[in-house]
């Protein structure tokens, strides 16, 4: 059973077609736009260099096309491999396939840029109607600003992650094919409207978010999956009647594997939002410790009007 499973890929076509038109459009725009750049610094002098002062990394780094394909890989591996086949067996294999979805693809595809470089993948056309679509004056522009705020989006995370865990909803979604194609679709986008927020890349309809609201912002979704999880690991009976009915794989329990699910929600489920804080916050200490000296500190102050007393 075991061997069979192993091999139980669905290689859906719409899948591959989608994440094929995804690399393709993303290694496309990273050649022309890396030969674009290597032309302007062939045609600078080699005295008219400016520094940057941008504190972002640069845009053409080698592991942002890596991030990348790594992230659409993880979207392939969750939506076609074994995992989908056992994920309508075991309660816990689901629940992995959603993380790899929200916590790791989301985020590798949003470090990856995919905004700047993909648009450079389209033809000039392209380019041209999207920045005309998206440009500050457009109103299909001002209303995704509106919708997409960081509060509009913390809510629609809470809606999304807390409504499909609902009884009725995810049984609804193993049950019917369709329901639940629509289920990953959302959980992705909200994942991706999320991480937007967080690592602040292109497009940006908002203002940049500072380090410290980062921070905030990346805490307060902790709760969200960590209550969620810890709900149903401590059920005292079966959550989702669909898991109760089916055939239980490997001698796992209905019982033991919702524990198992609702554990690996609680605690994996936050660990990467754990991990953004820890490197918010190390970015927050760097910047204390980077602030030049102040030539005049409070004592001195203090000392110089006393001396200046008659």
């Amino acid at each position: 059973m075991t061997r069979a499973l192993l091999l139980s890929w669905d290689l859906r076509i719409e899948v591959i077609l989608v994440l094929v038109l995804a690399a393709t459009l993303y290694l496309l725009g990273w050649r022309r736009l890396s030969a674009r750049v290597g032309r302007e610094r062939a045609a600078q002098p080699a005295d008219g260099a400016v520094p940057r002062t941008n504190p972002r990394p640069p845009l053409l780094v080698w592991w942002r096309p890596v991030a990348y394909v790594t992230g659409l890989v993880v979207i392939a591996v969750g939506l076609m491999s074994p995992i989908d086949v056992l994920a309508s067996q075991l309660f816990f294999m689901h629940m992995i396939q959603h993380l790899l979805m929200m916590m790791v693809a989301a985020p590798l595809l949003l470090l990856a840029s995919p905004y700047a470089i993909s648009i450079w993948g389209l033809p000039k056309a392209g380019r041209e109607t999207i920045a005309s679509v998206l440009n500050g004056q457009s109103a299909l522009r001002r209303v995704v600003t509106t919708l997409t705020a960081p509060g509009i989006v913390w809510i629609i995370y809470f809606i999304v992650y807390v409504g499909w865990h609902d009884r009725n909803m995810y049984d609804l979604a193993l049950r019917v094919p369709f329901v639940h194609d629509i289920q990953h679709l959302t959980f992705f986008a909200v994942a991706v409207l999320v991480w937007w927020h967080i690592t602040g890349v292109a497009p940006r309809f908002h203002r940049t978010l500072s380090t410290v609201q980062r921070l905030v912002f990346v805490v307060s979704l902790v709760p969200i999956s960590m209550f969620t999880g810890i709900a149903i690991a401590f059920a005292t009976q079966p959550i989702y009647p669909f898991y109760a009915a089916v055939p239980r794989l490997y001698g796992m329990s209905v019982m033991d594997d919702q524990i198992l699910s609702g554990v690996i929600m609680w605690i994996p489920g936050g660990m990467m939002f754990f991990l953004t804080a820890l490197v918010l916050i190390s970015r927050i200490v760097q910047t204390e410790v980077d602030k030049p000296a102040d030539p005049n500190p409070p004592w001195l102050v203090d000392e110089n009007t006393i001396a200046r007393r008659p």
